[in-house]
């Protein structure tokens, strides 16, 4: 905001005040992932994003992932990354390469970041408390997992405390397996566990468009009976089908709108919460009144 006078930063922050207001002490989810956690300028912004909001008293939770540094991972230690219908096959190795990356590399990085910017982090896994219970998804998938319960408790302890939770998404059964739980999915489950106001997903494409090659064809706001009308018109394809597939599992689960966000772009975090002009596509339930923000 070098170029702004002080009148003019004084005014955007007096346009925010609403929102501000609107959002103080609500839980907002943030999963995060894609081209915003690769490059390091959008990176610092997300966490600068996340800070912030935190600071004008809005709960946020952050859930990661991180595919590609796995996948790193994985080829520097000479084995070969395989995938099934888009799930990563897990076997034994593969599992605790990632709850290697998930668990310490990016978790702890991610925290770390956010006390930089000046908040209050703190880094947990799926794992811990029992916060992500999962079963074997298929079995020639390995260690990935099906969710079949979230215990909220350990979240919901940090948030009381003034924590940011940061959350790798793992998960764990009754007999000590670790499993590699989607993330997106993991994301809807938590978020619908804590009945929080929005789910933010944050992707690398500008939300769900009616043509997927052209970005002008952006729809905004999409309820779960359009979605599902777009499902059978074959205009929510390939690998947008899973993700407002999770978007609509989050709001039968309580959240109150899901936005697929453009993670590409500088501030959509803020862009969304703090404005009237939002960055993706918004979902939402039937039942809700739809409004922006």
């Amino acid at each position: 905001m070098d170029d702004y006078s002080n009148s003019q930063r004084a005014e955007v922050l007096t346009q925010a005040l609403p929102y501000i207001r609107q959002y103080n002490g609500k839980i907002v989810v943030v999963k995060y992932g894609g081209n915003a956690m690769v490059s390091e300028q959008l990176r610092q912004q997300v966490m600068e994003d996340i800070v912030l909001l935190w600071l004008v008293g809005v709960k946020v939770v952050l859930v990661h992932g991180g595919g590609p540094e796995i996948s790193d991972m994985m080829n520097r230690l000479g084995k070969e990354p395989v995938f099934v219908d888009g799930l990563r096959v897990t076997d034994q190795e593969t599992v605790d390469i990632v709850q290697m990356v998930l668990a310490g590399k990016i978790n702890k990085t991610l925290v770390k970041l956010l006390e930089v910017k000046g908040g209050k982090a703190m880094g947990i896994s799926g794992m811990d408390g029992n916060l992500i219970e999962a079963k074997m998804k298929r079995a020639e998938l390995g260690f990935v997992g099906s969710i079949t319960n979230v215990n909220i408790a350990p979240v919901m302890d940090l948030l009381e405390k003034g924590y940011i939770p940061v959350i790798s998404t793992l998960g764990c059964d009754a007999a000590g397996n670790t499993y590699n739980i989607n993330g997106d999915t993991a994301a809807a489950y938590i978020a619908g566990a804590l009945g929080a106001e929005r789910l933010i997903m944050m992707t690398d494409i500008a939300g769900v468009l009616r043509d997927k090659n052209d970005p002008s064809t952006l729809i905004p706001e999409l309820s779960i009976a359009e979605a599902i009308r777009l499902f059978e018109e074959n205009v929510i394809a390939g690998g947008m089908i899973p993700k407002v597939e999770c978007c609509i599992d989050a709001i039968h689960r309580g959240v109150e709108r899901v936005i697929i966000m453009d993670g590409r772009v500088p501030h959509s975090i803020l862009m969304e919460i703090l404005t009237d002009e939002g960055a993706g596509t918004m979902v939402y339930g039937e039942e809700t009144e739809l409004c922006q923000n």
